[in-house]
């Protein structure tokens, strides 16, 4: 029998070499090589019949090459080969659906609804012709049950399978022939064949390879959904080249306290990476919403300072959102700075153009920003409305609550164009505002509904002007 082997492999990026070393020359972090041992294959197992498999395959005469011209290429609707989910959110940030033979991953914080999500996609696919197996390495088929109970899920063709080893997986699949198979999750999932851990670097690349495998070499195109966990900075645990494996990448987020939740596509092959679905979580699980602008509108201040409405953009969806400001005085020698759902250090350049280029003095004031309805906004149309909330709660003066602010703010207090300014501003007049304010660039070529004000603004001097 052949003598096992050792290896290090870096817990951060999936490096590894036969030696131990301080440092991951591959991500530069320190005392993430791990020894792992790669146990040899037996007689008559996996690797024996993986080994037997290759030989008949090596035995079968290929031609030399199957390269072809791009132009000879053809290319098929792949209409047919997606099967919508029922959810429409969720379809919205798929791009119409899950093709066949596809792997898909979807990660996010605990407890935030992953499961939940995996179960009600069951309830709208899984059918007699389209079987579904859920295989779940962190809890029973008694609890996923009694979870179904409470989300009424109840329809044929959906089979449950509380296992982690591999192998068992693909004993079941082999015998019920599913058209998708969900697996809960990826970092529980192990191969004998390792010595390793579950979770380790090695066996979550090692399974998600197999799965891929599983996925697109049947005779049937199974597609695949994988679950993984997430670290504290929001990655996914495990290895980078996990992502590179799946052909979609999908992120649940949203804080546990909040009822919505957002699905972001971060990698599509099938579609664009900048859609997002926004969902409610209630006792019936995760419901769509269809108006997102309309709901995280709602509860707005009327009549107070510092509360101004932007429109984001995500991906095809234009999405009206309140950024709130607070501006206050302190006696402490360092002010303190503080953003939520806006990068830090955008606020920071923000707030040193409004001092340098319209004159407000604060260096004494603590500063608070907050994209309202815990929304993550990190285009540069968004800037204007910063800046408005920011000198809103300085001087104490509201804004007019039914004008819509947009723009990019460069340093020396222009503003500047941005993309699809019509599209903005048609949402915001669906919603009732009656004007909005934008860059003098977009002025002159948008169009907008009759009865809505535009006002171009060349500066943030300017801008402030209209608004106070």
């Amino acid at each position: 029998m052949p003598a096992p082997k050792t290896r290090f492999v870096c817990d951060v990026c999936g490096y590894d070499q036969p030696k131990w070393m301080g440092k991951c020359p591959d991500c530069n972090k320190y005392n993430t090589m791990k020894e792992i041992v790669i146990a040899p294959s037996l007689p008559g197992g996996a690797g024996a019949a993986a080994s037997k498999k290759n030989t008949k395959l090596a035995s079968i005469k290929t031609p030399v090459h199957n390269a072809q011209l791009l132009q000879n290429v053809t290319v098929d609707d792949d209409s047919g080969s997606r099967k919508a989910t029922g959810i429409k959110e969720l379809d919205r940030v798929l791009g119409g659906g899950i093709v066949a033979g596809s792997m898909l991953l979807l990660g996010g914080d605990p407890g935030i609804g992953k499961s939940t999500l995996l179960l009600q996609i069951c309830r709208h696919m899984a059918s007699e012709d389209f079987p579904i197996l859920y295989v779940s390495g962190e809890e029973s088929a008694v609890q996923i049950k009694l979870r179904a109970n409470r989300l009424q899920v109840d329809v044929p063709g959906c089979y449950l399978l509380a296992e982690t080893d591999v192998y068992g997986i693909r004993d079941a699949v082999e015998a019920i022939k599913p058209a998708m198979l969900l697996i809960d999750s990826i970092q529980t999932m192990r191969l004998s064949d390792l010595t390793s851990l579950p979770g380790s670097v090695t066996q979550v690349r090692e399974c998600a390879a197999f799965f891929t495998y599983m996925a697109k070499s049947g005779i049937r195109d199974m597609s695949v959904l994988l679950v993984g966990h997430v670290t504290k900075e929001g990655s996914f645990a495990g290895p980078r080249v996990l992502e590179h494996m799946v052909d979609t990448v999908l992120y649940f987020e949203g804080e546990g306290k909040d009822a919505h939740r957002l699905i972001r596509a971060v990698k599509n092959r099938f579609g664009s990476t900048h859609e997002i679905g926004v969902f409610e979580m209630d006792e019936r699980g995760l419901t769509g919403i269809d108006d997102p602008s309309a709901y995280m509108l709602a509860g707005r201040p009327a009549g107070a300072s510092g509360s101004v409405v932007i429109c984001s953009l995500e991906g095809t969806r234009p999405m009206l959102t309140e950024v709130q400001a607070l501006v206050s005085y302190t006696n402490f020698g360092t002010p303190r700075r503080t953003s939520t759902g806006m990068d830090y250090n955008r606020m920071v350049m923000l707030m040193a153009v409004l001092e340098k280029r319209a004159g407000y003095k604060l260096q004494n004031y603590d500063a608070y920003v907050n994209i309202a309805g815990g929304l993550r906004i990190d285009e540069p149309a968004a800037d204007a409305g910063v800046i408005a909330a920011l000198a809103s709660c300085y001087k104490n003066k509201p804004v007019d609550p039914q004008m819509m602010v947009m723009g990019e703010v460069g340093l020396s207090g222009e503003l500047r164009a941005i993309a699809q300014p019509e599209r903005r501003a048609i949402e915001a007049a669906r919603q009732g505002f009656t004007g909005c304010i934008l860059p003098l660039a977009n002025k002159k070529k948008i169009r907008v509904p009759e009865g809505f004000r535009v006002l171009g603004a060349a500066n943030i001097g300017e801008m402030l002007n209209a608004l106070m």
